[in-house]
Formats: C-alpha cells, structure tokens, sequence
C-alpha cells in the first residue's frame, strides 16, 4: 500500500515552492529607496493650494492667508492649482491678490491643472504674474477681454502673445510656444516634462529638492521636498460654491417657490424653513456675483404673479405673465458671467411644472377637502374677491374657490354672493340680493312638504 508524505516532507515540499518562486519576484527589480527623514527634513515643504471656481472674495482671502501662513511656516514656496473661467470681484481687489503673489517672500507658482481644467479672463492674469507656471495636457488659458491688472505696475501681461490671449484661448502646447507659460526644462536624468502632473510640475522647480531613482529600468525622479496640499475649509467652501452662478440663481428661485407654497399650508413647516435658507444663501450668492437689478426684479415680480393664480387653484392669465417675467429675469440676471443652458432649461421647466401643476392641484386639494361631504355649501354665503364676469374667484368661509356667475348679469369684486350649485371644485353663484330663493329655506320646505305628502298616505290609526 502506497503511504502518503509526512508533514515534514509537506513543509519541505512548500519550502521548496517558496525558495523557487523568489528569484522570479526578484526579477522586477528592487524597491524603491525612499529618501530618509533627514532627507526630508533638510528638504522642507512646498505648498499646493487648490483655486477652483470663480475668483470671489472667499478665494481671494484664502488665497491671501495661503500665502501670508507659507511665509510664517518657513515653506520652500507656494503652488496654485488652478481652473477657474474668471474672477467676480473688483479690480481693485484682483489688484491685491496679485500684488500679494509678487511680493511674496516665497516663490507663488501656478499650475492649470488637472486635464480639462482653464485658466480664463481674470485668472489667466495670475497666471502672467505668477514667478513660475504650467499647464497639464487638455487644459486651455486665455481669453482675457481688456487687462483688468494696472499696466503702469505689472505690466502687459504676456508680452507679444498679449493680443492673442487676450481674444482668444490656446492650448498647453500653444502657450508654450508662445511663452506664455515657463517650465524648468529637463536637466537631470530621468527628469520628464515639467507640467505633465502636479507632481512633475513640482519636481522642476528650483525651490523643490529631487534626486534620480535608479532603482528600476529606467531613472525616476523622485520628490525630496514633502508636499503639503490645502483647500478651502467646509464652510468657506459652502459659501464658495453658493455664490457661482448656477447655484445662486437656483436657491433664489427655489426659496421664493418654497415661501410660496408654505404661504398655502398651514403653519409653519420644513419647506418654509427649507425656502427661507435657500433664499438667503441665494441673496449672498447674487450679491457677490455681478448682477443686474432688473433682472432680479423681474424674478420676483414672477413669483409675485405666479402666487396670485396659485390662491385661484387654476393656472390663469398670471400664470404665463408670471413665466413670461421669469425668462426675462433669467437671461438679464447676470452681467459678465452666463450659465449653462442645462440649467437654464431646466429652471424654466420646473417652474412652469410647479406652477401650472403642482401647487395648484395641492391648493385645491388643501381647499377642497371636507370632512363629511360638501352639500353644506350649497345656499352658503361669500364673497366674491375678484370680479365674476362670468368667471371669477370667490371667498367662501374664508377659503378661495373658482366661480361662476348663474346669471347674465356679472358681480363686481366685493360684492355679496350665494352659492347655488357645486360642480366638481367650480362653484355656481348668484347675487345675494336679487338672487332666487335662499337655497336652504328651499331645501327646507321641500322636506317639510315631503314629510307632509307623506303622512296622508299613511291610514290614521283605529280608533
């Protein structure tokens, strides 16, 4: 009988596997050496800090405090990631933040990075400013318009290639020939171009320590100076992201539409709430945006008209004066800055949804609602709150409700009304005076005169 191995000759037999699957790893090379913390430390840190969005005052003081706490920590220089289409604040202000690049006591650098971010308008000039600067593969610069940076201080920006960028935006490939972009060339072996990633940008700058791996096939540069990234804190980056375009225009007309509706319910709950900080956040984020007065007016005189039918529950001619005013408002908010067409559109589409539909199904849902049957309206007295010619709005126990006058003859606004008749959720009404017989008295004879009709068919009891 065959015996099986021991459990020493299974240990030997896996020793073995071991032993013969080593010089296989070995064959890709040994590790990288990484540079020791004494490297390191005689190295010092650089500082990459991330600038996305619009230039506002938010990014300007984080900015400035980057640069002023680079100064006071001892860093080796400073990098701005950039991609931004522009700058919302003043000239005077950008003036500021570029004078504070330039006369840094650390290098300021700006890298447009990562792939498909742009350097535009107002942010384009840091990039002319900045002691240093690249752009990673599929990102543009320019488009500049008219110099907002003092000419008499820093110059024309870009030189020759002013004119181009100026109008018009070019790719990384194009930048560099045009010089608009510096980056350190290769000199060390192993070294790549100096703009491909965050991390090539910062090896081919002179404040930043590097040494040549040759540890692999090929030589590698590696990072000595340690890197120490930063972006906005949580709430400065709310209220950055608050006041770009898309968003700030979205809250204002999503919290005046939540106000709207809680006008319509009863008392005071989360979309009341919900409305009132989205409209605020909406006005900080118009405010520090370039806007137009008009246009703002013309948002809220839209929701003005669209309130006026929702307390109807039927869409009517406010309804469309109200959209009408929106468009206006939409496309003459901004002056300088634009949004995307998606967001337009879909703006538009939700408000005339909202209105033409939604609130006025729960306004006639919220007012239409009895608890036992609704006969109880029949011959109930009212008011009539707009004129009913034939068609009109009444107020009946204090709840509006559409109307319709039974007679030739219209009711003026104010005027005191009967109901007659209930179809659906339109009532039938006529003059209180002048009117036919009051409806409950008719009700009310006629059950007596059946009650009557019905006691002489029964026989009178023997007697």
């Amino acid at each position: 009988m065959r015996r099986l191995p021991s459990g020493a000759a299974l240990l030997a037999i896996v020793v073995s596997l071991v032993l013969m699957s080593a010089p296989a790893q070995a064959q890709d090379g040994p590790e990288p050496e990484a540079p020791s913390e004494r490297e390191r430390v005689a190295a010092g840190f650089v500082d990459v800090v991330q600038v996305s969005g619009l230039i506002d005052p938010v990014l300007v003081a984080f900015v400035t405090d980057a640069i002023e706490r680079a100064e006071a920590d001892g860093s080796r220089g400073l990098v701005l990631q950039l991609n931004s289409h522009g700058a919302v604040v003043g000239d005077d202000e950008l003036a500021d933040l570029a004078r504070a690049m330039v006369e840094a006591d650390v290098p300021v650098s700006v890298w447009v990075g990562p792939t498909g971010s742009d350097a535009r308008g107002a942010a384009a000039e840091l990039v002319a400013v900045a002691g240093s600067s690249g752009m990673a593969p599929g990102t543009r610069l320019g488009a500049m318009g008219e110099q907002r940076l003092p000419i008499d201080e820093f110059g024309v920006l870009f030189g020759e290639a002013h004119d181009r960028l100026a109008e018009d935006v070019v790719d990384e490939d194009e930048a560099m020939e045009l010089g608009a972009i510096t980056v350190a060339p290769p000199e060390d072996e192993g070294s790549v171009r100096g703009d491909a990633t965050i991390g090539d940008f910062l090896a081919n700058l002179d404040e930043v320590v590097t040494r040549v791996d040759r540890s692999g096939d090929q030589p590698r540069t590696q990072l000595v100076t340690v890197t120490r990234f930063s972006r906005l804190p949580l709430l400065d980056q709310l209220m950055h992201t608050v006041a770009s375009p898309a968003v700030a225009y979205l809250l204002f007309v999503v919290g005046m539409g939540l106000i709207i509706f809680e006008l319509y319910t009863a008392g005071v709950g989360i979309a009341g709430v919900v409305g009132a900080a989205s409209f605020l956040l909406g006005c900080y984020g118009l405010a520090a945006l370039p806007t137009e007065w008009f246009g703002i007016a013309l948002l809220v005189v839209a929701m003005i008209a669209f309130a006026i039918d929702v307390q109807t529950g039927v869409p009517y001619v406010w309804t469309w004066i109200g959209f009408v005013a929106f468009a206006g408002g939409t496309v003459t908010l901004y002056d300088g800055v634009s949004m995307s067409w998606v967001t337009v559109v879909a703006a538009w589409i939700g408000v005339l949804l909202t209105f033409t539909v939604g609130m006025p199904a729960m306004v006639r849902t919220r007012f239409s609602t009895p608890t036992i049957g609704r006969e109880w309206m029949i011959g109930e007295l009212g008011e009539a709150s707009t004129d009913v010619d034939p068609d009109g709005v009444v107020l009946v126990r204090g709840a509006p409700w559409k109307a319709r006058t039974n007679r030739a003859t219209p009711i003026a606004r104010g005027d005191r009304v009967r109901v007659v008749s209930l179809e659906a959720l339109l009532l039938e009404v006529e003059p209180e005076e002048g009117g036919a017989e009051d409806y409950r008295e008719k009700y009310r004879k006629g059950d007596d005169e059946s009650a009557a009709i019905a006691g002489d068919d029964v026989d009178p009891p023997a007697g």
